[in-house]
């Protein structure tokens, strides 16, 4: 039960960066490459039907740390209050910046927020890992940095795959400009961990570049998700050993009681909450029309 819920936590975080991950990067780029109202609200637009969505990823990894390894959740949130803290202010303010823009005359407040509230939680998650696993600030420079540019890298592919002419060969751009910086950080950030989901990460985002290149979202879009699965693998498997200095998985755990009342209970609700967001993506599968004005 121990190892089974600790591959479902995984699995969970897993979810969550691949999903917010071009959310975040679509927040950082949409106002930027967007030339006119109509680009900027069109490049939001990609990621409105999916971005609270996304969010229940975070919530649900968190409360199943919270119940099946509470001294493991305990211990990282409280070493961790601080950016943890600012992270919660950055959804917030992305939040904010999504739901008013529509409601209000000079929404430029409102991407203001959404880009602010974008780049938060993209830096502060890869310094909470980075310093999680490797105990140093460097390593939370590092992994910070690591994740910005992978999350711009991914909203960029995605921005690109979900909008049409200029706007979407702009984002096309950004995508590619940013792989220029992710690449060489990926090799300081990931080189620390020296295992094969690590290694495979590097690969991917090197043939996202490729693909980029060759104007193959779609793939490009596979790459770099496929990058963040392998690199939150290779994290997973060096907290699976030591998920805090001086304690291991078995100490953190819940009891067997817990641990298999919990397996039953995702054992119902999470097919549907599978089933449920496929869906949601399957429906808004098509281009955002980008608007003049």
């Amino acid at each position: 039960m121990i190892e089974l819920w600790f591959a479902i936590i995984a699995f969970l975080w897993t979810g969550y960066f691949v999903l917010e991950g071009f959310d975040f990067g679509v927040g950082m780029l949409a106002p930027a490459v967007g030339r006119n109202a109509g680009e900027r609200r069109a490049g939001l637009q990609t990621i409105g039907p999916v971005w609270d969505g996304n969010e229940v990823w975070l919530i649900t990894a968190v409360g199943a740390m919270f119940a099946a390894f509470p001294a493991w959740y305990s211990g990282v949130f409280s070493t961790f209050y601080l950016p943890v803290t600012l992270i919660l202010v950055g959804l917030i303010l992305r939040g904010i910046g999504l739901e008013w823009r529509g409601k209000v005359a000079n929404p430029a407040w409102c991407d203001a927020a959404v880009a602010a509230g974008s780049v938060l939680p993209a830096f502060l998650w890869g310094a909470v890992f980075g310093h999680l696993l490797f105990g140093s600030v460097l390593a939370a420079v590092a992994g910070g940095l690591f994740t910005l540019a992978v999350c711009v890298m991914h909203g960029g592919v995605f921005l690109a795959l979900k909008t049409t002419g200029r706007l979407r060969r702009r984002a096309r751009a950004a995508a590619l400009a940013a792989a220029g910086a992710t690449l060489p950080v990926a090799v300081v950030a990931l080189s620390s961990l020296g295992t094969v989901p690590a290694l495979g990460a590097m690969a991917a985002l090197a043939a996202a570049t490729a693909l980029i290149w060759r104007r193959r979202e779609g793939w490009a879009f596979g790459a770099t998700a496929g990058a963040i699965v392998l690199t939150t693998l290779a994290a997973f498997m060096e907290l699976r050993v030591r998920p805090l200095p001086g304690l291991t998985l078995a100490e953190a755990a819940s009891g067997p009681y817990t641990l298999t009342m919990l397996s039953w209970i995702g054992l119902i609700a999470l097919p549907f909450v599978l089933v449920y967001q496929g869906w949601t993506y399957w429906v808004f599968r098509k281009r955002v029309l980008v608007a003049a004005g």
